[in-house]
């Protein structure tokens, strides 16, 4: 497969890809999809930015609309026949953007429940016949709980960024959820590192599924610039003042590690006559989303935050990452730096690196780099 005209897609889902100029599928979509399009079940392991959603989208929309096509169409209300579960309110919306130019042509509904939405809403979401539902796992859990949504006919079940999932001690959540699920599903998990936690519910749910891994997971791309820079007596403003003074082209996010640090850091640079906007943990969603969108929209430049947005966020204009302070899991680095140079742009990483650092560094610098995706 070299080109999506390849695959025997519907004609409506080739005429969205035409409209988009999607020609030619990344690695993990040339692989992915055809195990995915024949029914079977697979954990695709790939590198941020790599186009994961695509992946499982489009043979999800495939099976529905053909069930439809062939006169089975879905009627009862709160009974979704996909279901894609996502870490975060954040992720949620992006995946279901990436839908929504697709349900245009094959008119099929794409809902969504997700945190930090009221309850009366997400009850709202789901009223009514449709057929893929996009959800946080918490609340959804409260749904099926409360038999307000049934998966009695579900054919596909997705978990998207798993490993950020199972950070969250989201296995048991997982387990009730699959078991809700008719037994003849197709399960499909997408994750950009495999961690322990992700080796248990492969062993758990995922027994006899089709394992790909990219040649670029655990890898960093080859358009990503990495900068060291030493952190004297534990100075880091300098190290700061003169990241800052450079230029850089797009926005910059920068990473802490706790909520403190990062309160901390947006002090430091608003004390230095910069505008910035916080990201984090533990503070109002609403406020939370609006410091999103003004940093999407480039109405300001510096994002600073946990690792809270070094996973799944896909936002284009991101040309420096700065390492204010380094993570401890290599893992979580990748995560980070995976926010730039995302489909064959370029990025620059900046890491602060104190003494501390240095096992971190010497595995960073033991990382084989992969070809950009485009």
């Amino acid at each position: 497969m070299h080109a999506f005209t390849d695959l025997a897609l519907l004609p409506s889902l080739q005429d969205s890809l035409k409209e988009q100029a999607l020609t030619t599928p990344t690695e993990i979509q040339r692989r992915a999809l055809p195990a995915l399009l024949a029914g079977r079940s697979v954990v695709g392991v790939a590198e941020t930015g790599s186009g994961k959603t695509l992946a499982y989208a489009l043979p999800i929309l495939q099976a529905l609309k053909t069930l439809e096509n062939n006169g089975s169409r879905i009627e009862a209300n709160g009974r979704p026949r996909a279901v894609v579960i996502v870490p975060t309110r954040e992720l949620g919306e992006q995946v279901s953007k990436v839908f929504k130019p697709f349900t245009h042509t094959t008119r099929l509904r794409v809902r969504t429940v997700l945190g930090g939405t009221d309850i009366d809403v997400a009850k709202q979401n789901i009223s009514g016949a449709f057929e893929v539902l996009v959800a946080t796992p918490g609340r959804l859990v409260k749904l099926l709980t409360r038999g307000l949504v049934k998966f009695d006919d579900v054919r596909i079940l997705v978990f998207d960024e798993a490993d950020q999932m199972l950070d969250q001690g989201f296995l048991p959540d997982a387990t009730a959820i699959v078991a809700a699920c008719p037994p003849r599903r197709q399960l499909a998990m997408f994750s950009a590192t495999v961690s322990p936690l992700v080796e248990k519910l492969i062993a758990k749910l995922f027994v006899g599924a089709e394992v790909i891994r990219s040649q670029g997971s655990h890898k960093v791309v080859a358009s990503l610039v990495t900068q060291n820079r030493a952190v004297l007596n534990g100075e880091r403003l300098p190290l700061l003042e003169k990241a800052l003074s450079e230029k850089a082209v797009g926005g910059t996010i920068l990473f802490t590690n706790t909520r403190e640090q990062c309160d901390a850091l947006a002090t430091i640079i608003v004390n230095m006559g910069r505008t910035c906007t916080i990201y984090r943990g533990e503070m109002d969603k609403v406020e939370r989303r609006a410091n999103l969108k003004a940093f999407r929209d480039g109405q300001v430049e510096l994002l600073i935050s946990t690792d809270l947005a070094s996973r799944g966020l896909d936002v284009e204009h991101v040309g420096r990452v700065i390492n204010y302070h380094l993570p401890k899991e290599l893992e979580n680095y990748l995560h980070r730096v995976g926010r730039t140079a995302r489909a064959g742009r370029a990025g620059l990483v900046i890491n602060f690196v104190t003494e501390r650092d240095q096992p971190l560094m010497d595995e960073v610098a033991g990382l084989g780099t992969t070809k950009a995706k485009r």
